[in-house]
């Protein structure tokens, strides 16, 4: 019995040494490259059991296929007008391409050091092209964040794919920041053109004042006219209807019209104070001298 359980237990551990040596495992979110004798036979990205030949024929290299974040740090880059700003992203990756990752990286660490350098080289690539006040300005109308953070993205995934088989899932801007030697000259500029802008509004305030003046001017005079023309219509209807009616009195009776007439210009000829030396006989005093 006692050689019996010996051959079974040989026989087991033959067969689990066979095993470990003909087969290996994938696991979930892995990706897996078997070589043989240093060449590339096969790539496995999906979970499950496989076979192989024992070590040292063929040889089993394990990456992590998951999603991966990288933070660029803080990377000074120069923008069109010649301003230094720090300028710090992020990106997520994955490997898409295991055996090119794998002949030209092969580490994470030292992937992690080339992306760092292509994003850096892309960032100056992108920036190069637009001025300061495309990542920070008061006008909405200047802003071009996306175009930058998409131009940024789009060339960090080509050269990534091409030269490392990395799949660029993301990129974005995480911070903008000036250096101290650069913060009072972009202060300045800002204030300049600031300033630009007030003698701008300024001067369209003065234009649109002188229009609405000029406009309120010429309706004013346009609105005056009328009125004396109004007027002077008004006081010759008045003069015709008073020449009617003084015209009707004199036909009516002549000689009270005189008289009234002459009283009207004695009364608005005299006052207390007024002294005239005139004929007594002549109009219109005449009226004081009784017969």
């Amino acid at each position: 019995m006692n050689k019996i359980f010996k051959y079974l237990f040989l026989l087991v551990f033959i067969i689990i040494v066979l095993a470990a040596g003909f087969t290996f495992s994938v696991r979930e979110g892995n990706s897996v490259i078997v070589s043989r004798f240093g060449r590339i036979i096969n790539i496995y990205n999906e979970a499950g059991l496989y076979f192989k030949l024992p070590w040292p024929v063929d040889n089993i290299i394990v990456f992590d296929a998951r999603s991966q974040y990288l933070d660029s740090g803080y990377i000074e880059v120069l923008t069109n007008d010649r301003i230094n700003i720090i300028l710090q992203n992020y990106l997520v990756w994955k490997i898409s391409d295991a055996e090119r990752f794998y002949t030209s990286v092969g580490d994470f660490n030292l992937a992690h050091r080339h992306l760092n350098n292509i994003v850096t080289n892309a960032k100056n690539t992108v920036l190069g092209s637009f001025a300061f006040s495309s990542l920070v300005s008061t006008n909405i109308d200047e802003l071009r964040l996306d175009e930058i953070t998409y131009g940024i993205e789009e060339n960090v995934s080509r050269t990534a794919f091409n030269n490392f088989g990395i799949e660029v899932q993301a990129l974005r801007i995480k911070r903008i920041a000036l250096p101290d030697a650069n913060i009072q000259s972009v202060f300045n500029q800002m204030i300049a053109e600031r300033q630009r802008y007030i003698t701008q509004y300024h001067a369209e305030g003065e234009r649109d004042a002188a229009i609405i003046i000029s406009e309120a001017e010429s309706r004013s005079a346009e609105i005056i006219a009328a009125g004396r023309m109004e007027a002077a219509e008004i006081t010759a209807e008045t003069e015709r209807l008073v020449a009617e009616i003084y015209g009707e009195a004199y036909d009516r009776n002549s000689e009270l019209f005189i008289f009234l007439r002459n009283l009207i210009a004695l009364e608005n000829s005299v006052n207390p104070d007024t002294v005239l030396i005139m004929r007594a006989g002549e109009s219109p005093f005449n009226l004081l001298i009784a017969d």
